[in-house]
């Protein structure tokens, strides 16, 4: 497709970033991506609850799949992070676990084609929710004053230093972790969405053109968008991961003793 047939069917070229998202579906409150939270809420509120409705001791698929996810998180990052204090973590760290991968994998879901994470806002909010519950937890086992003397101040350093290591340890905590929390996130969900978009687009652009060698070029687009699509969903699978693992970390760091 040459670029005066996309200028004459009025379609935006180059697109931009906010072509890259879907159109509201009823106004601002009910887009695509809230619809996509809700569904997602309520396919997990449906999975765990069928799953532990009639619990046996030999467990069937449903069960079984609910088991697995639980035991990955409880053994492989709760307690590989906080030790056997981290099980009580487990539950949240599972139902944030389960969350971020479901949404995740929309991305590669037709008709759906978008993970709400490669929009910021949804980020925000769950590195927000570990950040109230890290810093929640290590105030309450602590106490407010000592929790902060943690934080900030560094054991068997020269008094001097700490006017400089002070602010460092406060932007460490309180401001960077947060914000890489939501960035890494959302980087990588949006940067697979565009690759996704880059050769889908691209391919489609391609076998409209009016040069047969463009054409046939347009397979090896296709091609990519194919490999691009089950490397997606291993990035969903590993993001998912790194998050919980981080927010693990961090709750485990507010209830230590020591810096």
């Amino acid at each position: 497709m040459s670029g005066q047939l996309v200028v004459a069917q009025d379609l935006p070229w180059p697109p931009s970033v906010g072509d890259f998202y879907p159109p509201n579906v009823a106004g601002p409150w009910v887009t695509k991506f809230s619809i996509m939270i809700w569904i997602a809420v309520a396919l997990l509120i449906i999975f765990f609850v069928a799953a532990y409705r009639k619990p046996k001791l030999v467990p069937g698929k449903g069960q079984w799949a609910a088991e697995a996810v639980y035991g990955l998180v409880r053994d492989n990052i709760a307690r590989e992070q906080m030790g056997n204090a981290g099980i009580r973590f487990a539950p949240y760290l599972t139902v944030l676990f389960s969350f971020i991968l479901l949404t995740n994998i929309f991305s590669i879901v037709p008709g759906l084609q978008i993970s709400p994470n490669s929009h910021i806002a949804f980020p925000i909010v769950l590195a927000a929710i570990s950040y109230v519950m890290y810093n929640y937890v290590g105030v309450r086992k602590h106490g407010l004053g000592k929790y902060l003397k943690q934080s900030l101040i560094l054991p068997g350093v020269p008094w001097p230093m700490h006017f400089l290591l002070i602010p460092i340890e406060f932007l460490q905590n309180f401001v960077v972790r947060p914000v890489t929390l939501a960035l890494r996130l959302f980087a990588n969900m949006f940067a697979g969405h565009l690759l996704l978009l880059v050769f889908t687009v691209g391919g489609f652009v391609m076998l409209g053109s009016s040069s047969i060698f463009v054409q046939v070029t347009s397979v090896f687009s296709f091609a990519m968008a194919i490999v691009m699509a089950f490397f997606e969903a291993l990035v969903a699978v590993l993001q998912a991961y790194v998050f919980v693992t981080l927010s693990a970390n961090y709750i485990g760091t507010s209830l230590a003793d020591e810096h």
